[in-house]
């Protein structure tokens, strides 16, 4: 959950998003790297005098020209890992479709019989004391802790978007076809997002509530709702 004045990520609740926190981090340590030695060349420019070895150094030249090379590759191996990993979908647990609407989801449990749900927001004036705002629905998404759900994203009337960032996901949700993504949470708790894709006049209202629990718990959930 973010908090005012927060200046860095979530905390991450899935192994995507620890990755991906991971390599924010390498980036940011490159970009530093490179800037301090920029700044440390144009100090140095600035108070030395001009001679002949700023004007013809060949050696400076193939140094500025591979160094940029390998700076690229540092930041591509490690993205393009992370892009393969959030790709992968590899035999779920549980698959859970989700339908944006204007302005609620619907969500399916597609290994289960019969249970679906809307989820809707809980208005400002019925919302119980202690819970947060424009985020609470009157029906959650619950999963079981540490197992891989496949979650199937589609729309029925506009462009949505199926964002949770402590679980690293965001997958749109497009009318007449179906996106596909993944995650695994790594710890019980309730992790909120929010459609990141502008949908009309309510499109702040639909938020996104999942909430991981112990398998035993999940069980005894998916009985009490699907009965």
């Amino acid at each position: 959950m973010a908090n005012h004045s927060q200046l860095g990520f979530q905390d991450a609740s899935s192994p995507i998003m620890e990755e991906l926190v991971e390599f924010h981090d390498h980036a940011l340590m490159v970009a530093l790297a490179i800037c301090s030695l920029v700044l440390y060349l144009l100090t140095l420019m600035l108070m030395e005098k001009l001679s002949s070895n700023t004007v013809d150094a060949q050696e400076v030249e193939l140094i500025w020209t591979i160094l940029p090379a390998i700076v690229l590759i540092l930041l591509a191996l490690p993205s393009l890992q992370i892009l393969y990993m959030m790709d992968e979908i590899d035999e779920p647990d549980l698959t859970l479709k989700a339908i944006g609407h204007q302005w609620y989801w619907t969500y399916e449990y597609t290994d289960f019989k019969d249970l679906s749900f809307d989820s809707y927001m809980i208005p400002t004036t019925d919302l119980p004391q202690g819970h947060f705002r424009l985020l609470e629905v009157d029906h959650r998404i619950v999963v079981p802790m540490e197992s891989p759900i496949r979650v199937i994203v589609t729309a029925d009337d506009v462009l949505h978007s199926w964002a949770v960032p402590t679980l690293g996901i965001k997958t749109d949700a497009i009318p007449g076809r179906l996106n596909q993504t993944s995650f695994i949470t790594t710890r019980p708790g309730i992790f909120y997002g929010q459609c990141s894709e502008i949908c009309g006049a309510n499109h702040s209202y639909m938020p996104i509530v999942v909430e991981s629990t112990p398998l035993k718990h999940f069980e005894a959930w998916s009985t009490l709702l699907s009965s």
